[in-house]
């Protein structure tokens, strides 16, 4: 008898970072790893929801209707204490198209609050869909400070200016495997991997490959 086929999971993301993330947690696994690259360009999802989790569940429902492939999808990003939690689940979308106009803007919100940095953390959604169903969901968060000006090359996102007290750096001042080690999207797809590895993961469990 044949052995059966890897599972063929969709991670729905375009992100070149966090793609090179999320491949590294998962390796090992007997499972054939596909991104939206992978696929006919389809239309983005409007992501109406109010938090992390409901947005994480409106792509991950929608990319895998579209594909009809078993889909993870996430949604991340920086809650920051001074400012209310901003840019929270606008974090993508906070402020300009450049990284540097979101931090000029961070900056200036801070100094309107009186200081200069700030208690914060970062936050990852995930909602894994088959069909219109979702299967599975976690949440990962790492906590640390936000710390200006950026320091670092290694990271991405707001990960210049997220400072990590137990590393006593930035994210972007580690490589990725120490990263991984503690940010909220590897703690999420940790989550995920033991999940997938499970005998009970209804998505169809697997092994680690051999």
């Amino acid at each position: 008898m044949s052995a059966p086929a890897p599972l063929r999971l969709l991670v729905a993301t375009t992100n070149s970072g966090k793609r090179r993330e999320i491949r590294g947690i998962l390796g090992g696994l007997d499972l054939t790893l596909l991104t939206l690259a992978d696929f006919a360009p389809t239309a983005e999802p409007e992501e109406t929801g109010s938090t992390f989790v409901a947005n994480a569940r409106i792509k991950a429902l929608a990319y895998a209707a579209a594909t009809g492939e078993l889909t993870v999808a996430e949604d991340s990003g920086l809650e920051i204490d001074a400012l209310d939690g901003e840019p929270g689940v606008r974090s993508a979308r906070f402020n300009g198209e450049s990284y540097e106009e979101k931090f000029t803007t961070i900056r200036r919100m801070l100094a309107e609050r009186g200081v200069t940095s700030s208690t914060a953390r970062f936050v990852c959604a995930l909602a894994l869909a088959r069909g219109d169903e979702i299967v599975w969901e976690t949440t990962g968060a790492v906590e640390g400070r936000v710390e200006l000006p950026p320091r670092g090359e290694a990271g991405f996102g707001y990960d210049p200016i997220f400072h990590y007290p137990p590393y006593g750096c930035t994210l972007a001042e580690v490589d990725g495997a120490r990263k991984a080690a503690v940010s909220h999207r590897g703690a999420a797809f940790r989550a995920l991997r033991g999940y997938l590895a499970s005998p009970g993961a209804p998505a169809a469990s697997i092994s680690a490959a051999p």
